[in-house]
């Protein structure tokens, strides 16, 4: 799927467009994703400030599929496991910048050629405006070459 047309079904998916999550940038090559979440009416918890279960959302399905996209149809990708630890409160709109190394996916490759699963895990930090970081996000990919391949 081309990147611009996969923004568009994220920004329009039911629970990023009723959160406020935005999707504001994937590269040509799926490397690189770059996802908002502004702070409204629909995303803040009692004291005010983003709810938890947002800024996670915001993050789930992209290692996930930035990892797929760039090993192809030889691999199956999973999230086997996630976790988040909140360090500030998030005011205003955050943003999560993913990046995978070319060097990473080199040694996914490597890892799984003989048809051993792999779990490897990243990591990726929710940032305010000031670049400040709000809440850093563990993700365990499950990674194996398909048999036959």
């Amino acid at each position: 799927m081309h990147p611009l047309l996969a923004k568009t079904i994220f920004n329009l998916w039911p629970p990023f467009l009723g959160a406020g999550i935005r999707v504001g940038r994937i590269s040509a090559d799926w490397q690189q994703v770059e996802v908002r979440l502004r702070l409204g009416l629909t995303n803040r918890n009692y004291v005010g400030v983003h709810y938890g279960g947002s800024l996670y959302s915001m993050t789930d399905p992209f290692f996930m599929l930035m990892t797929l996209k760039n090993l192809g149809k030889d691999y199956i990708v999973w999230d086997k496991a996630g976790s988040i630890d909140y360090l500030k409160p998030g005011r205003g709109t955050v943003t999560a910048h993913f990046k995978l190394e070319p060097q990473w996916l080199e040694q996914a490759r490597a890892a799984t050629a003989d048809g051993s699963k792999h779990l490897p895990e990243l990591c990726v930090d929710i940032t305010d405006r000031d670049g400040e970081v709000v809440a850093r996000v563990h993700k365990t990919l499950y990674i194996r070459r398909k048999k036959g391949r």
